[in-house]
């Protein structure tokens, strides 16, 4: 995995993570006063920056909550995010900076040191003129460490038939069926394929109060709207399967870029995007163990491009990096719905898809999701069958492509029209439809959107 090749070479004492990520650190450990030391510039894209080398110069920064950072030098602001709970990037005085938050292992658990950095990439914006930097926090206390999960099974998957039972006598607004192909799968396939378990996180943000303005203008949208039909044109690209592999993220961050480029094209354009690429080359994720979208939609898409399908062909594994001379595709405003983590709601989500395209979410995926064959999908929390333990990292984070939204016509239940990357015989021919309105499974929290640009 290519992040773990960087840790290792960055940082000898940290362990090999292959599992997830240990790093968890939050607003209030992030918020405040920065030093950013800098390496020379004048590097591109390659830029090996497991050795930052001599510092050329620092850039103090001040990041205030939730999304303004200003040099604390000349006063300039600039925007900042949180990227979940694994790192933070800063865009100011036209550069930008990304890196990962730092950790160690004690024992056998994972310490956060949420007051520095891995060492990270700084560039201009417009992805030229590269620098290596470490940043430190002035005067930060750190939350409690996480508990590192436990290590992967790799006995078969076994079909919990009296989960499925219950969950179809529990409710009738969807149901659950047997797929005979996950018992052909391991526990830890099974759980790369709902996102990873790098992708898991402690908490996420609750969705971000609707103001008067954008409730105003959500009500004049369409009753329900899908672009899978505008007008008699599909502006998305057909369902894939990323098997046993956490690429979801990279599945997720390929469909909204092929679905917004069909868009800007009126259709002229039907890319078929690599994942491969992103699993073996990205250095923002970790390969078949998770990512985030809006490392990959977004920076890795900007910073690097994407290549077509038959350039580098999925596999499904981690596979070595390999140079080609492909073609590359860019995407440019990647952003979270809302502006920054956490500024997300239903409302935005909703005008952000209509006025612009599909859009990738992140939502938690328990383990009933897994036996979904239709209808209008909530979680079901039957916690009191025999012999059941709650166990947190059940809850992997699953990235997907939000291509709709409409009501049952009879219920009234509002839903979500939601694109998988689980083949286009599970569920409704690859779709799903999710509760809408009550943030089912924090879909509602975290959502990313991009813009493609051309070669």
């Amino acid at each position: 995995m290519a992040i773990v090749k960087v840790f290792l070479a960055v940082v000898a004492f940290l362990p090999v993570v292959l599992a997830d990520t240990p790093a968890n650190c939050t607003y209030d450990d992030i918020v405040g006063r920065w030093v950013f030391k800098v390496s020379a510039g004048g590097g591109d894209n390659t830029l090996n920056c497991s050795d930052p080398g001599p510092v050329d110069h620092t850039v103090i920064v001040d990041l205030k909550f939730p999304d303004v950072a200003v040099d604390a030098t000349y006063g300039h602001t600039g925007f900042w995010t949180l990227i979940y709970n694994q790192g933070f990037e800063v865009v100011l005085n036209k550069k930008k900076y990304f890196a990962f938050s730092k950790y160690v292992k004690e024992g056998k658990k994972y310490k956060s040191i949420c007051d520095e950095t891995l060492p990270g990439w700084s560039h201009n914006v417009v992805g030229t003129d590269w620098a290596c930097y470490v940043g430190t926090k002035n005067q930060t206390k750190n939350r409690p460490p996480p508990e590192k999960p436990v290590d992967a099974s790799k006995q078969l998957y076994k079909i919990d038939r009296d989960l499925i039972n219950k969950i179809n006598a529990a409710q009738s607004s969807w149901k659950a069926g047997v797929y005979p192909e996950y018992e052909k799968m391991t526990v830890e396939e099974m759980v790369r394929r709902r996102g990873g378990r790098a992708s898991i996180m402690a908490s996420k943000p609750s969705p971000a109060p609707v103001t008067e303005a954008v409730r105003n203008l959500a009500k004049t949208l369409p009753l329900s709207f899908d672009w899978r039909n505008v007008n008699g044109q599909n502006f998305v690209s057909p369902v894939r399967n990323q098997g046993g592999c956490g690429s979801c993220y990279a599945f997720g961050s390929m469909a909204m870029y092929e679905a917004r480029l069909r868009i800007a094209t009126n259709n002229t354009k039907q890319l078929v995007m690599s994942p491969q690429d992103v699993v073996s080359c990205s250095e923002y994720s970790q390969g078949c163990e998770g990512g985030f979208p809006y490392l990959i939609a977004g920076k890795y898409a900007e910073d690097f491009g994407l290549v077509e399908e038959s350039c580098t062909p999925y596999v499904g594994e981690d596979t070595p990096c390999k140079k080609n001379t492909c073609k590359r595709y860019y995407a440019t405003d990647y952003k979270y719905v809302g502006g920054f983590y956490g500024g997300c709601n239903e409302e935005l989500m909703r005008i952000q898809l209509v006025k612009d395209g599909p859009i990738a979410v992140s939502f938690e995926v328990y383990p009933d999701f897994q036996a979904y064959k239709g209808g209008i999908y909530h979680h079901v929390g039957l916690t009191d069958r025999p012999g059941y333990r709650f166990n947190p990292f059940e809850i992997t984070n699953h990235v997907v492509l939000v291509v709709g939204y409409g009501a049952d016509p009879k219920t009234g239940e509002k839903f979500w029209v939601v694109k998988n990357s689980w083949g286009k015989y599970w569920g409704e021919q690859g779709y799903f439809r999710i509760r809408r309105g009550t943030d089912e499974c924090a879909i509602e929290s975290i959502a990313v959107e991009t813009f493609p640009i051309y070669p």
